[in-house]
């Protein structure tokens, strides 16, 4: 077992959480826009409603260890939800922020490149 696996769904949320984040700051970061309006469209990337539709366009891709970390972050006991969001789609974020952060602890940075991939190609053909 490696080691990013004995990590708790907690802390794996944790490190996805800034991975993801960094992703989509970096792939925004390609767009000539003013500072304000690019944090606005991260945004709309990094939030549970979005990282829900992002499950949805990935799910079909995942390996079996990798939907079981996803699945470990998602059953994981959260403290509070935001009122913008529903509790299932704020579980559901928090599995692929585990995800990622288990990705990212394990040293499997190409995987994470292919799943950004996809989910910004995914969101990207649903918004036109």
């Amino acid at each position: 077992m490696d080691n990013a696996m004995l990590k708790s769904p907690s802390t794996l949320a944790f490190v996805g959480d800034a991975v993801f984040g960094l992703l989509v700051r970096t792939y925004l970061s390609e767009v000539e826009r003013p500072v304000g309006e690019l944090h606005k469209k991260s945004v709309d990337f990094v939030n549970a409603n979005a990282q829900t539709k992002a499950f949805e366009i990935i799910k079909d891709m995942l390996t079996e260890k990798e939907m079981s970390v996803f699945k470990r972050g998602r059953n994981n006991h959260v403290g509070s939800v935001p009122k913008s969001t529903k509790v299932a789609f704020y579980h559901t974020a928090t599995g692929v922020e585990a995800l990622f952060g288990y990705l990212h602890l394990s040293g499997q940075f190409n995987r994470i490149n292919e799943l950004f991939s996809a989910i910004v190609d995914g969101m990207l053909s649903e918004n036109m």
